[in-house]
């Protein structure tokens, strides 16, 4: 829970609180307190005697320890605060307790910072600095002699590449107790338009009543949080509506009339984060709109940090939110986003998933690094309202790329985006998804072709082409007819111009799920009991990971295709399948080798019958061909129609008149 908070001096702005979980969760609590640093202390001579009565080794000066050690987390976390055992040490060098230093330095207008620490009892506090390797330099502390606070004044002067600010707590011969503690602007440092910001906050929902409620109620919960904020539109595309859902009237109570739902036909994220944009503009309250995705939960000071931030910032700046794994919540599943603009494919920029819990920010060498990235994912991005009113609203694209789009955009425009550290949303990831071959494929195929055309800087999109037609062959081999069946109307939707595409926002989901009961793995098999009568189901299983070499591949590659495009399957659609893999082992390279087989999805709740077919592939390769010679043959004019058409495609008064001609009424 949040400490109590005596006033801070009215001089000083709070940018970040020093915080404590909402629950007493062991899995998150690396992220709050530094779990992996709990010590005993160096003892005075006089205290050898103390010591011989506790189970240490007395010649040892510093002993590890571990939360374990100290019982319940409900012994440590209480309401006033946490408590420090006598003759420990513990760290808030955290990644919600630390300060990143090198981010406010590089994009605010602040020139230092300043700590403010409310103890009671008898310790030491001590305050640490990072740089962008990692090194660690003791540069303050203070001794607390009874309850009070202490206050440290920390420069920005060493931060230019990266490096956190912390402080740790000692306790000496009785409990120690942080009560309070926050980062603060120093007094005088005006934000950079003058005043201190709000936001409207803007969520898109789809039949997740239950999990949007909960994170309404959380947000609600924090009273200094919902004082920044001006309205919470949450915009409800479902068939079950969030008004009906468990816990929305305390999400409504809590929140009061700054809640507005919207019900609204489905048209996707990028239609309804519009929706939470347009209102925000057309209110004219507030000076950010932050989006937020319906189906994670959120560290309610996450949000003021992110309009703290943003407050500073020396030009308008979209700030970004981490991303956390949902059910192993100690996760970092995402830390700095970015587009290789040759391929023009988004990807990390920092190393894979980490986990905080094994090695917490401290230990943690390369995210002491500031890292600047191409956009953030809208599952928390604050975008201010000035840029929203230059540049407009999302493209019309439903769902996929619309986040990227949108900062490239931006960039266009000379404005940055930034990804907070500290500020963050725990979402269920996608290590147990594939959405490349489910319906979603078309729009992956066909928002990656407009984003591309619009912002790539190399010409006719670079080597994205070649990998365009990679990823089809590799669809076709592997018997996923239906994924390069929506992949090739994607190509088409794309030739069609941007006119098409508010025309189909509410319609292309609908036929491309069409598509999807014309080929045996578009529909996902459940309970294999369904299976057609006569299929002999055969477990083996093939495991190899072991992928083809440079030299070997080609000759390979020749190979497989010509006996999907000259030789047909070796019986009708009967035939039963020859393998069940894992989801893990049906690589590009395993599968083609099947002509029937069925392959585990992704999250393991289902199967998925892969069947080869001679006329489909020859038809689907043929296609391939064709459409990535005329994209290419046709990129710059292409290129050309889009640019000249965004502006009106994604204006505000663009919008507004789609959302009025669908029932929206004037204000």
């Amino acid at each position: 829970m949040t400490p109590a908070s005596p006033a801070a001096p009215v001089e000083l702005q709070l940018l970040q609180r020093v915080i404590l979980p909402l629950e007493h969760d062991p899995g998150v609590l690396p992220l709050y307190v530094d779990a992996d640093y709990w010590t005993t202390v160096p003892l005075p001579k006089d205290a050898r005697a103390i010591a011989r009565r506790e189970p240490w080794d007395e010649d040892l000066k510093r002993v590890p320890m571990r939360v374990s050690d100290f019982g319940e987390l409900s012994d440590l976390v209480e309401d006033s605060g946490f408590r420090v055992p006598r003759r420990r040490k513990v760290s808030f060098g955290t990644y919600f307790n630390a300060f990143p230093a090198s981010y406010w330095k590089r994009w605010t207008s602040l020139e230092s910072v300043v700590l403010r620490v409310a103890t009671t009892g008898v310790g030491q506090i001590m305050v640490y600095r990072s740089n962008a390797r990692g090194v660690v330099q003791q540069v303050d502390s203070s001794t607390q002699r009874e309850a009070g606070a202490a206050t440290f004044e920390l420069p920005f002067t060493f931060f230019g590449d990266g490096g956190w600010y912390w402080f740790d707590l000692i306790a000496e011969e009785d409990d120690f107790a942080l009560t309070e503690a926050g980062w603060h602007a120093p007094a005088g440092s005006a934000p950079t338009r003058g005043r201190i910001g709000t936001a409207s906050i803007g969520i898109t929902t789809l039949n997740r009543g239950e999990y949007c409620a909960k994170l309404l109620a959380d947000i609600g919960a924090k009273p200094d949080v919902v004082a920044t904020l001006d309205r919470i539109y949450v915009v409800d595309q479902g068939s079950e509506k969030i008004v009906d859902a468990p816990g929305f009237d305390v999400a409504k109570e809590r929140l009061g009339d700054k809640l507005q739902v919207i019900e609204q036909g489905n048209i996707g994220g990028s239609g309804g984060f519009s929706r939470g944009m347009f209102e925000t503009v057309d209110a004219g309250e507030s000076d950010y709109v932050l989006l937020l995705d319906d189906d994670i939960a959120i560290e309610p000071e996450s949000i003021r940090r992110a309009v703290r931030f943003a407050d500073y910032t020396v030009t308008p700046t979209i700030v970004g939110g981490h991303m956390f794994d949902m059910y192993d919540r100690s996760k970092l599943h995402a830390f700095a986003e970015t587009i290789e603009m040759n391929n023009f494919i988004w990807g990390p920029a920092t190393p894979g998933r980490h986990d905080l819990g094994a090695s917490n920010l401290r230990q943690t060498r390369w995210m002491h690094k500031r890292f600047d990235v191409t956009y953030n994912g809208w599952w928390m991005s604050l975008i201010p309202v000035e840029i929203v009113k230059e540049i407009g609203l999302s493209l019309p694209v439903f769902i996929k790329w619309d986040d990227a789009e949108y900062s490239l955009r931006a960039a266009d425009h000379g404005y940055a985006t930034v990804t907070l550290p500290g500020a963050a949303v725990w979402h269920v990831s996608w290590v147990d998804k594939d959405d490349s071959q489910d319906w979603q494929a078309f729009y992956h195929a066909r928002n990656r072709l407009i984003a591309a055309l619009l912002h790539s800087p190399m010409p006719r999109g670079g080597r994205l082409q070649r990998a365009n037609f990679a990823t089809d062959l590799r669809h076709l081999l592997t018997m996923q007819y239906f994924a390069a069946a929506a992949r090739i109307e994607a190509y088409r939707n794309v030739l069609a111009g941007p006119e098409a595409l508010f025309s189909e926002l509410d319609t292309r989901l609908g036929k491309t799920r069409a598509l999807a009961g014309r080929f045996s793995e578009g529909s996902p098999i459940r309970d294999l009991t369904s299976l057609p009568s006569g299929l002999k189901l055969d477990r083996q299983r093939v495991e190899t990971d072991e992928s083809p070499t440079r030299l070997a591949a080609l000759p390979w590659l020749l190979r497989t295709v010509a006996r999907h495009f000259f030789s047909p399957a070796s019986a009708d659609d009967k035939r039963p399948a020859q393998a069940h893999l894992a989801f893990a082992t049906a690589r590009w390279w395993v599968t083609p080798d099947f002509d029937s087989v069925l392959v585990s999805n992704a999250e393991g709740s289902a199967v998925l019958w892969h069947r080869r077919d001679r006329r489909i592939f020859r038809a689907g390769l043929l296609n391939a061909l064709r459409f990535a010679y005329i994209l290419r043959r046709e990129w710059p004019q292409l290129s050309s129609r889009y640019r000249s058409s965004l502006s009106d495609l994604v204006s505000v008064e663009t919008w507004g008149r789609y959302f009025e001609q669908r029932g929206r009424s004037p204000r």
